[in-house]
């Protein structure tokens, strides 16, 4: 009995830290086509649990969402899909805004998904939506609701 209260008790702490609500924040991001904008709302992953953590075990991602990782310098960033059921995009983003890189992700793939360049930031949504919303490498996010929002915190 006592083992199996044990067994509950990590299963419900490890669900109760994977079901923690992020921070949103509505990022706009203007295509330097037209410098028309597209927004994106997004959870906020900016300490190292949150960034860890990202999209593990999410099966839905809405359109028009996704999670913006947030670390405190620029360096080259990788990622993988480790325990992460959907497909996704990334991506990577410098301390100015600009997209460096964007990159498709697969399910549960172990493979590393690098930046080729030092960058602040990366950005994940549904796969597929920075090509469905005309967003390529060059095109800027706007930084001020985020940093508006880690000043409120």
């Amino acid at each position: 009995m006592k083992k199996l209260l044990i067994s509950f008790f990590i299963l419900y702490t490890a669900i109760s830290c994977s079901a923690k609500k992020l921070q949103t924040v509505e990022l706009d991001i203007v295509r330097l086509k037209d410098d028309s904008i597209v927004k994106v709302v997004s959870e906020v992953a900016d300490s190292q649990e949150e960034r860890e953590y990202g999209f593990m075990n999410r099966k839905k991602i809405p359109d028009g969402t996704g999670m913006i990782f947030v670390f405190e310098k620029d360096q080259p960033l990788s990622f993988w899909m480790k325990n992460t059921p959907t497909a996704l995009s990334i991506a990577y983003i410098d301390r100015t805004g600009t997209i460096r890189d964007i990159f498709d992700m697969k399910p549960f793939s172990l493979e590393p998904i690098s930046s080729t360049c030092s960058v602040r930031y990366a950005l994940e949504v549904p796969k597929g939506w920075f090509e469905k919303n005309n967003i390529k490498v060059g095109d800027k996010i706007r930084l001020d609701s985020l940093m508006n929002q880690k000043n409120t915190n």
